[in-house]
């Protein structure tokens, strides 16, 4: 009976386990879809804006339309979308939290390791919530903005001053990680 009692015990406790990693799959697999639903939003009406007025007007798209789209996202989703760096550009809406922070200076050691920046992500219980992070490569269109300083036109560095007094979003490369994607839901 004992016996019984521990197989008992010990086969329940293996099937909530498996039960309870079938669920974060499935939040790992939502929280992925999610993140990578906003970029496909953002970089048509980046490119359009910097085809219409060069990529010192469209230092508005990120600062204003980005957040509008994560809050679409966010609002279709029931996911806080957000985006996060730890060189943040504006710092009110994208300085990472602890958890955010250490998961970027994760990736930033990842990558230097040579793990492709591009497949970076994590995702996990933290408390009461769901979190997940998805890293953001440099891409070419980035550098417009967000290379060297001395290499951005004077209209940029200009629109950027104006915009940003206290900007640390510079001096990237291609395939260096701007920042992160950055998801949570409430479980």
């Amino acid at each position: 009976m004992n016996r019984s009692f521990l197989t008992t015990a010990a086969f329940i406790t293996l099937f909530a386990t498996s039960l309870a990693n079938a669920s974060d799959d499935e939040m790992l697999g939502e929280a992925r879809d999610v993140a990578k639903s906003l970029p496909p939003k953002l970089i048509p009406v980046l490119q359009a804006e910097i085809k219409k007025s060069g990529p010192e007007g469209a230092i508005s798209v990120c600062r204003d339309i980005s957040p509008k789209i994560a809050a679409e996202v966010s609002e279709q989703t029931g996911w806080q979308v957000k985006r996060v760096s730890l060189k943040p550009r504006n710092q009110a809406r994208a300085t990472p939290d602890e958890w955010e922070k250490a998961a970027l200076e994760d990736f930033d050691k990842r990558a230097a390791s040579g793990e492709s920046p591009a497949k970076l992500d994590k995702g996990e219980r933290v408390g009461d919530e769901y979190r997940y992070v998805k890293a953001l490569p440099v891409k070419q269109i980035c550098l417009q903005c967000h290379g060297p300083v001395d290499q951005l036109s004077p209209a940029v560095r200009s629109a950027l001053d104006q915009n940003y007094p206290n900007d640390r979003a510079t001096g990237y490369s291609v395939g260096q990680i701007r920042g992160a994607i950055s998801v949570r839901k409430a479980l």
